[in-house]
């Protein structure tokens, strides 16, 4: 019963575990898919003269990044009411 209780607890514990570096992994993977890969297919498609492929995907990244709302990085880090760890009032 004990080992049974010990089991239950250890799939607990590392399914959590799991989550966290699943969650984790998959942010890495945003970032290294907008930072590098996204601009190295721009400029080698239009370094390769695939400027049909290369001018609409640029003009497709463009128009989300204007219309896509900020993550925050604009707006401070507790948003537009001022209050945060650097505004003092």
């Amino acid at each position: 019963m004990l080992t049974l209780l010990f089991a239950i607890m250890m799939i607990g514990v590392f399914g959590r575990m799991m989550g966290f570096a699943i969650r984790l992994s998959w942010g890495f993977l945003k970032v290294l898919l907008t930072l590098v890969f996204l601009p190295g297919i721009i400029i080698a498609g239009f370094a390769s003269g695939l400027l049909y492929l290369a001018f609409p995907l640029l003009a497709v990244v463009g128009l989300f990044s204007l219309i896509s709302p900020s993550r925050g990085v604009s707006r401070g880090y507790y948003g537009q009411n001022g209050y945060g760890p650097y505004n003092y009032r």
